[in-house]
């Protein structure tokens, strides 16, 4: 095995094959190691992340070096049977690829037994490895902006189902109706790690178009309820009323960690300092959810009497009154608003996102353990809607902060900031002249950027030394993923569990909070801080870090 540097809070154990990475896996979660807090499995690699203040980087590559990995993997007695429509849009051109005609690539794709290898990309996406031997097929040369719900698709000698419409680079041979995640199961995804699959051509054999589930419990269905049923229901306490919504405002908190078995990412605040500062100065714990909102626009109006702080983008913020009379306020200090008055947030000087609290904290149901709203997965409370009632919780804490100061500088939108990077873990699969290259010049922020990630522009791409294709492994919040087109992505805290790009360095992590603050036209500036790989002896029996 091989260890690969990542950033201060993970690395990467690349091992042989799927195999091997099977049976690791299997040993980390029957032995697990005090610290670790998050294992994210692909095909080649174990995305391993740690608390260093629990267990130290050298002492983690100890422990994994040490597990044995000439076991085998149990195969689940779960099996699930997937009806499929074989009309995919590219099942003519994987024919030709695979010199076979699209009878028998059917045939092959329904006569052999599937496994759930690993999950990531998307909630409810899974791997699935074993098929006929006769599929290896490459990726598209140009993703499509847009697969369908139930595409069922082939990539390298995987196969998958894609849960919901997004874009991806698979080549589509059917569609399926059967749902690969529903929130109303005690398990959202439907294939689970381990899970037997079998596809069955609704073609030749409609009845077993309902053997969707024959191996899957019936479990209780969940009950999630919304924000707004619960506000909807014996309303007589306060509330803050949406009048505007601005560009974009949802809920978000910590983020769903622990989550990656079900493919699902953490989410979260985008700057964790702001939105902690944000119910600190409303006396509320840390980790209650706040709105975040990007740009200006957002509008809103208490019912009853409210304590409210906007943390985080330097936004002018000002009070209208029941009887029309208007001020100022201040950010970064809580903010008493009387029955009627509304509270308006301007364009932001700098910074790209504020944060808005209210004491006692908004009544709004977890999902997954969590109410931040993931925009790439659709997991959480929907974006906030104009005339929505956000109820509020009562008071549990009797304290409110004084005016604090910004946790750091913001940039305006034509400002530059630099950003600490630490290289890895495939620095290697670049030129040496790329390398140089991600500090030496300077990257645009453009307008396809999002809570998924930065997408930036440079006057030169990034050129590879590796042409061929990544097989898909685990990539962290702060990761820097170089596409075929050169022009890097950062990703933030709506990124995909996985990616099938190269990763060339981290954004270091006392600077993630700054760079979810850069808005778009912003520079970034790329500053290569001690290696990581640097700060930790070679593991045992020829390991590398």
């Amino acid at each position: 095995m091989r260890f690969l540097p990542v950033n201060r809070q993970a690395i990467l154990v690349e091992l042989a094959d799927l195999q091997q990475t099977l049976v690791l896996l299997g040993a980390l979660q029957a032995s697990p190691i005090e610290g670790v807090q998050e294992l994210v499995p692909a095909a080649r690699t174990i995305l391993v992340q740690f608390a260093p203040h629990v267990i130290g980087a050298a002492q983690l590559v100890r422990r994994i070096a040490a597990c044995d990995l000439s076991g085998s993997v149990q195969r689940s007695d779960v099996l699930v049977q997937i009806p499929v429509r074989y009309e995919g849009e590219d099942l003519a051109e994987v024919a030709q690829i695979l010199g076979i005609t699209t009878e028998e690539v059917v045939r092959r794709h329904t006569g052999s037994e599937w496994s759930v290898a690993f999950t990531g990309f998307a909630p409810g996406f899974a791997y699935l490895s074993g098929g006929d031997p006769v599929f290896n097929v490459p990726r598209r040369a140009t993703p499509r902006t847009r697969v369908p719900a139930g595409a069922v698709a082939l990539a390298g000698s995987f196969s998958a189902v894609y849960p919901q419409a997004s874009p991806g680079g698979w080549q589509i041979i059917g569609i399926t109706d059967a749902a690969m995640w529903d929130l109303a199961r005690d398990l959202p995804a439907l294939l689970q790690p381990g899970y037997r699959v079998q596809f069955v051509d609704i073609a030749t054999q409609v009845e077993a178009a309902g053997a969707l589930s024959n191996s899957i419990s019936d479990g209780k269905v969940s009950e999630i309820k919304s924000d707004q049923a619960q506000a909807a229901t014996n309303f007589n306490e306060c509330a803050l009323r949406v009048r505007a919504t601005g560009l974009l405002t949802l809920f978000q908190d910590r983020g769903r960690h622990g989550q990656a078995g079900q493919g699902v990412s953490a989410s979260g605040a985008m700057d964790q300092a702001a939105f902690k500062a944000a119910n600190r100065l409303v006396g509320n714990a840390s980790h209650l959810p706040v709105l975040e909102t990007v740009g200006g626009g957002l509008s809103l109006q208490s019912v009853g009497e409210n304590v409210v702080a906007v943390t985080g983008a330097d936004a002018p913020l000002g009070i209208t009154t029941a009887d029309g009379r208007r001020w100022s306020v201040p950010c970064h200090a809580a903010i008493a608003l009387a029955d009627g008055d509304t509270l308006s947030l301007g364009q932001p000087l700098s910074g790209a996102r504020c944060y808005v609290a209210v004491r006692g904290g908004y009544d709004v149901a977890p999902v997954l353990g969590s109410a931040s709203t993931d925009t790439l997965a659709h997991v959480g409370p929907p974006a906030l809607h104009s005339g929505q009632l956000l109820r509020v919780l009562p008071t549990r804490h009797a304290v409110v902060a004084e005016l604090a100061l910004p946790a750091q500088e913001l940039p305006a939108p034509d400002a530059e900031v630099v950003l600490d990077v630490e290289l890895g873990p495939r620095t290697d699969w670049f030129t040496p002249e790329a390398v140089a290259l991600l500090s030496a010049q300077r990257w645009q922020v453009t307008p396809q950027s999002n809570r998924v990630g930065l997408r930036l522009a440079g006057e030169q791409a990034l050129t590879r030394a590796v042409t061929g294709e990544l097989p898909s492994e685990g990539t962290p919040l702060g990761a820097i993923q170089v596409p075929a087109s050169g022009q890097p992505v950062l990703f933030l805290a709506d990124h995909p569990l996985t990616g099938g790009y190269p990763v060339i360095g981290c954004v270091a992590p006392h600077h993630l909070d700054l760079a979810g603050q850069i808005p778009v036209g912003a520079w970034i500036r790329f500053n290569p801080v001690r290696a990581f790989a640097e700060l930790v002896p070679a593991a045992a029996d020829g390991g590398v870090i």
